[in-house]
């Protein structure tokens, strides 16, 4: 079940903790993704706050927000490139995208199975999509004082089971918020620090939330029959009579 725009918003935005969130879960997707010069991106569900790095330098950037979940406007200040939109119908052409990223999207979705086959759909041919969701062994999703702790969790085996299910190919994993869940001053004023020794410590186990990246590989198709015909090239003269010796 999607969240409300208002609520995300609000957390994101307008808490201390949330600002924390934003950051740490940024950081680490600019360390995936440092550029998409000329390249289309998308996010879907709440990713707006980890787009804003894409704005000046990529082709496309677009907010694709679910319609249970509600939309805004966004970015502000600037031209909106957000979009309301069903949550397995996207209005993008089928290979358009390059890089993809889905927050509060996956987790979140009643219908995960069509949702993933869309995002196969609208990325192009060796596309990138980054999924973001709740660490089942992490403190975050055990509370619901913030928005991972009403999506669906996943382990790392599980989120990478899943995704290969549709033919992604695991890149990298990666993940984020290793401080508790809590507006409490000292957690957040030393949240940079607890960020560094948590990477270099555990990722995958204390993570509040885990990072996959994932390619799309499309074989080129092979031509049935060719090196057969090859094999066996095609006599035209196969079958006429041999010219008599001495006739002109």
């Amino acid at each position: 079940m999607h969240l409300d725009v208002l609520d995300l918003r609000s957390f994101y935005y307008r808490t201390g903790l949330g600002r924390v969130a934003q950051k740490a879960i940024r950081d680490q997707v600019l360390a995936l993704w440092p550029e998409a010069k000329g390249q289309t991106v998308a996010g879907f569900g709440f990713a707006v706050p980890l787009l804003r790095p894409y704005l000046q330098d990529a082709r496309r950037v677009i907010g694709l927000m679910p319609g249970p979940q509600g939309v805004m406007p966004w970015p502000a200040g600037m031209p909106n490139v957000s979009v309301l939109c069903e949550e397995t119908q996207w209005p993008i052409e089928t290979g358009m995208v390059d890089k993809l990223i889905l927050m509060h999207g996956l987790d979140t979705s009643e219908n995960p199975t069509a949702l993933l086959d869309e995002c196969w759909r609208v990325l192009g041919p060796g596309g990138r999509a980054l999924f973001i969701v709740p660490n089942r062994a992490g403190l975050w999703a055990r509370r619901d004082a913030t928005p991972f702790g009403f999506g669906r969790p996943y382990s790392l085996g599980q989120l990478d089971a899943q995704l290969r299910r549709h033919n992604f190919v695991a890149e990298r994993h990666v993940a984020a918020l290793f401080i508790p869940p809590t507006q409490r001053r000292f957690w957040l004023r030393t949240a940079p620090w607890w960020e560094g020794i948590g990477r270099r410590v555990s990722s995958a186990v204390a993570g509040g939330v885990l990072l996959l990246e994932v390619s799309k590989q499309v074989h080129a198709p092979m031509r049935g029959g060719l090196k057969e015909a090859v094999r066996r090239p095609l006599k035209v003269l196969e079958g006429m009579p041999s010219p008599a010796a001495g006739r002109v």
